[in-house]
This record gives C-alpha cells, structure tokens and sequence, in this order.
C-alpha cells in the first residue's frame, strides 16, 4: 500500500476522531454551564441579602404582627419575647447566622392555651414540631449543621440554670429575614405549640466567625476534584 493510499484509508479515521473531540469539547463546555448556573443559583439562595438588601422598619413589623397572631406565646412572656424579636429584626445586616438552640426538656408538656393536650413525652413533642418544620426550614434556605442530644451533665458548671440540658441545634439561616419568614408562615403555626409545650428553650443568633466542614467529607471532595482534574488533563493532552 502507497502511502497516499494509506493517507486515504485513514482520512475517515481522522475526520471520526477529530468529531468525537469536538463533541467531548462541546460537552465539557455545556457541563461547565451547567454546573456554575448550579453553584450560583445555591450561592444566591444562601446568600439573599446580596441582591433582596437589609429588612425595613415596616417590613420587620409586618412579620413580628404574623408572629404574634398565630404562634401561642407564654402570655406572662409575649410582650418581652415580641420586642426582641422585633430588635432581632431590625438588627439585620443581610448576612447568613447560626441560630443557636439549647433545649431543656419539661418533664410532662405543658398545656397551652387554645392547644389540644398533646400524648407523649415532651422529647416526642419537640421531634413532632422539629420533622413539621424541617420543610419549611428548607424552603427558606433553611439548614442544620449540628443537631444532637446531650450525653451527660454539664462538665464546668453546677447550678441548676446551666446544668441537665437535653438537645442543642444548630441552625443556618440565609439571613435574619428568612428566619422572620419562618415564623411568620401560616404553616409554622401548626407545629411551633409542640416546640413550646415541651421545651425550656435558649434561642439565640450567633454571628458567623468561622466554619469548619467535616474533614472526612473536606478530605474526600478533594479527592474526588483531584481525581477528575486528572482525567481531564490525561484526555487533553492525548494526541488526537
């Protein structure tokens, strides 16, 4: 065979080739897109203040009268807890917080006024109102990094106010207005007489200094990038 003969019988070889790599160039373009309209699409989810701005005045007082309406709040307390959390409103810079929930189990659930008397223990009341909530948690952008149950008594202090705690949660809330939105949704009200029937409850917003994720989970998403990275650098420089 001439070698304009086997020039000829591996031109099809080549064009066949040369396609496949601008289809594999066209995938990898379109995979690209898609994934950073993804990424972004998260980051501004989680990160609304970037583009809805700080709360208003009118706006926080809009949510904290939905509040008061529907969520059964101690009546001796109602006054005090509205002011804060109105304060707690008009503090918002639009930036992500960690709502830090420490909870104390009541040792029966307390009746609320206008609320049916719930049967189970107060633990069983605070998972009934924590499985109600999560959608809606999510629905906001809404997310727990920490939840867990305590394991024994408090190892530095000893009296009673800072001692026997049940539960801590963590909670990650895109900014303070998803957090008013919460617990101004009709459908909150439905679960939020569980959470306070059965719980002694710290609730408070955290400023946001440092996350660290879960090394395991840090570790192996790292060598999965590395992995791929390596993939696509090898298909690169593969001579066509």
């Amino acid at each position: 065979m001439t070698p304009s003969t086997r020039a000829a019988a591996a031109a099809p070889l080549v064009g066949r080739a040369a396609g496949r790599a601008r289809r594999l160039d066209r995938f990898r373009l379109i995979l690209g897109l898609v994934l950073a309209l993804i990424v972004a699409a998260v980051c501004l989810q989680q990160s609304p203040g970037w583009w809805r701005g700080k709360l208003s005045a009118a706006e926080v007082d809009a949510y904290v009268a939905r509040a008061a309406a529907q969520v059964p709040l101690p009546p001796e307390q109602k006054d005090e807890i509205l002011a804060r959390l109105r304060a707690f409103g008009l503090a918002d810079d639009g930036k992500p917080l960690y709502m830090l929930n420490v909870m104390r189990y009541f040792q029966n659930p307390k009746a609320l006024p206008g609320v049916a008397e719930f049967k189970g223990t107060s633990a069983e009341a605070n998972a009934k109102y924590e499985q109600g909530v999560m959608p809606l948690l999510l629905k906001i952008g809404g997310s727990v990094p920490y939840a867990g149950d305590m394991r024994g008594r408090n190892i530095f202090g000893h009296a009673a106010a800072v001692d026997d705690w049940s539960r801590v949660l963590v909670i990650r809330y895109p900014n303070r207005r998803a957090f008013l939105e919460l617990v101004a949704d009709p459908a909150y009200a439905e679960h939020a007489p569980f959470k306070l029937m059965s719980i002694d409850l710290v609730l408070a917003p955290t400023e946001v200094d440092m996350v660290m994720p879960d090394l395991r989970l840090a570790a192996a998403a790292l060598a999965l990038l590395v992995f791929a990275a390596a993939g696509w650098w090898r298909s690169a420089r593969r001579p066509d």
